[in-house]
């Protein structure tokens, strides 16, 4: 890109970030029908999960072999690494690196999810709703949802999830309001058959911890 075309571009990119710095903020819902679980250990929920199933955003409608990682940061947030393969197992690798703050009085169930804009070192000044709507007493399983109740993903520990769970986790999530026959399937399989490849581990490099 010719440098002016890269200012323009910037410019651009800057003019928006400035017009929706008032956008910011993820507010509790009490009238919400997608429920907040009462209390979330961070250090039990943070590491590794597979995800397994989801209501999927544009961006990730065609997802394989999703993983995903939270590790704390010094400063009280939460650094995110969404890894993934776009169109198949050997498709296009996917990264994704959001940071996330705790919504205070919410029993750490409730997040403000802000991502980097592509192309720049800048960040969106919006934050994006990360609610916690069920989490298994023993942290194998949580469900991410929306108040809006237009996007949801189902995390485990595991990458086994079988058609009785699909079809358990639709129920419970129409009892919430969702459109149940939406969610679908994040493929898995591991090693990758495309290249051998074991699950991604740990943080990404760019947040400096160690996995």
């Amino acid at each position: 890109m010719r440098p002016a075309r890269r200012g323009r571009r910037l410019g651009l990119v800057l003019t928006l970030v400035l017009a929706l710095g008032g956008c910011a903020g993820v507010a509790l819902r009490p009238g919400s029908t997608v429920p907040l679980v009462p209390e979330v250990d961070l250090q039990r929920y943070a590491g590794d999960w597979f995800v397994v199933a989801h209501i999927p955003t544009e961006r990730d409608a065609d997802s394989h072999n999703a993983v995903e990682n939270y590790s704390l940061l010094p400063d009280g947030r939460i650094a995110t690494t969404y890894r993934n393969r776009l169109g198949g197992f050997g498709g296009r690798h996917k990264l994704m690196t959001p940071t996330a703050r705790v919504v205070p009085g919410t029993g750490n169930a409730l997040w403000a999810m802000r991502f980097q804009i592509p192309g720049t070192p800048l960040v969106w000044p919006v934050d994006y709703e990360y609610r916690i709507a069920h989490l298994a007493p023993d942290y194998s399983l949580a469900i991410i949802a929306r108040s809006q109740r237009d996007y949801l993903w189902i995390f485990q520990r595991s990458a086994e999830f079988s058609e009785a769970d699909l079809e358990r986790y639709r129920r419970l999530i129409a009892g919430w309001g969702y459109d149940a026959s939406r969610l679908q399937r994040v493929p898995q399989q591991w090693p990758n058959p495309a290249d051998g490849s074991l699950p991604p581990r740990g943080p990404h490099p760019s947040f400096g911890l160690s996995p």
